[in-house]
């Protein structure tokens, strides 16, 4: 067996930081032996923005169906035919627009991006179309366990009138103008509430036709304040019976916090022991053990407002009790035991090898900056994760179990 080393120097290559003639930053990775670039602009223009449900999300799939210029198809054709990549990222928080392309062909593609960031037309048509795909989408995915019981763990943790909490149904995908779509670009899609991160082959003539393009595009304005929700306090357990299904999805958690909290990077630790990989806790116990499930994992995600910790599995209909009761043993056992020395030793190495791939290439490294950056953190905080990991103890992992695995602050969705 080739000998463990021990992982180093988990820095993250400072980017360059400069600013387009509108104030828009632009973080800036120039690395790389390739002539390629990605460009992605980011926009603080997700669920918490939205005066309509699901107008962020419509919106950004919709911007690249049609400029005052060009149709969808005269922009995917341009794109093709350079070798270029479009694509429209989405998350909770944020939209984006991310382009990939030879860097000798930027000048050809950019101008689409600044179309579509000065003028996308949300065509009817367009809009019309979107909405039949999507009803016959979800008109599917309803009849999915996993699918079902994500959405009941959100609306029941958050609320369904929160950000974070609502779901879509075919009256609402109906409800959704050109209009609102149109509002929605208006007040979100402005330089207060934009990050562009470039990565790559980057010169001069790429800097200057950025600033001259976006930021001529995107309309000026102040980054757009949020409200915050209240959400549901009180633990809760649903069961809810889908016809024709064998299996019932599973999810068991709980109300965390973002990536600025104090207790973030030690719950990194703890969440990825207990079920964050495929030697975890829960894997090792109610898989390879047990065999009631082919996949079980825990997850903490996180969001600006907050975030949420949950166990997912699905499993027979009959192993489901013994299921849940075996993701509450693990959980007491890290409250009462000491994770002892090969354990944590094996979950440090992991956590530093996954980290260490965040960092090759230039693309890598623009992510991983991206995600710091959105999340209202600095760039030295990649090396104090990696300090922290290094540095737990075993101890300090008992302790943030007993403060988050508590059972009576356990929702429980089965479906």
């Amino acid at each position: 067996m080739p000998r463990i080393r021990e992982v180093k120097n988990l820095v993250v290559p400072p980017p360059d930081v400069w600013h387009l003639a509108n104030g828009i930053p632009v973080y800036e990775t120039n690395l790389g032996t390739q002539d390629i670039l990605k460009l992605e602009l980011v926009f603080f223009a997700g669920r918490p923005y939205e005066r309509k449900k699901l107008a962020s999300r419509c919106a950004a799939a919709l911007m690249r169906e049609g400029t005052r210029q060009r149709t969808s198809a005269e922009l995917a054709e341009t794109i093709d035919y350079y070798g270029g990549s479009l694509s429209m990222p989405i998350s909770m928080d944020m939209a984006g627009v991310q382009l990939l392309t030879l860097t000798k062909h930027f000048d050809k593609l950019l101008p689409l991006v600044t179309e579509m960031l000065s003028g996308p037309t949300f065509p009817q048509d367009e809009l019309d179309s979107f909405v039949v795909r999507n009803k016959q989408r979800l008109q599917v995915d309803l009849t999915k366990n996993d699918f079902v019981a994500y959405r009941k763990f959100t609306e029941q943790l958050y609320g369904s009138d929160h950000p974070y909490g609502y779901n879509s149904y075919a009256e609402t995908y109906e409800a959704i103008t050109q209009e609102d779509l149109l509002t929605h670009f208006k007040e979100n899609y402005i330089s207060g509430n934009c990050l562009i991160f470039l990565s790559g082959k980057t010169n001069a003539s790429v800097r200057r036709l950025l600033d001259e393009q976006l930021g001529q595009a995107i309309a000026k304005g102040e980054r757009r304040q949020i409200s915050q929700w209240s959400v549901n306090e009180a633990p809760l357990k649903l069961n809810e019976l889908l016809p024709d299904t064998v299996q019932k999805a599973v999810r068991i958690g709980c109300h965390l916090f973002n990536r600025q909290h104090p207790d973030y990077n030690g719950m990194y630790v703890l969440n990825t022991i207990l079920g964050g990989y495929f030697g975890s806790r829960l894997m090792t116990n109610i898989r390879e053990e047990k065999g009631y499930t082919y996949n079980i994992y825990s997850s903490h995600e996180t969001m600006l407002l907050g975030g949420y910790f949950y166990v997912g599995t699905e499993v027979g209909n009959e192993f489901v009790d013994k299921t849940a009761q075996e993701i509450y043993v693990e959980m007491e056992k890290l409250q009462q035991d000491l994770v002892d020395d090969d354990e944590m030793e094996m979950v440090k190495n992991y956590l530093l090898g996954t980290m260490l791939t965040s960092l090759d290439g230039p693309f890598s490294v623009a992510e991983t900056v991206k995600s710091l950056v959105c999340d209202g953190l600095g760039i030295a905080d990649f090396a104090k994760l990696a300090h922290d990991i290094k540095n737990i103890t075993a101890e300090e992992v008992r302790e943030l179990a007993r403060k988050y695995f508590n059972k009576k602050d356990m929702w429980e969705v089965i479906v």
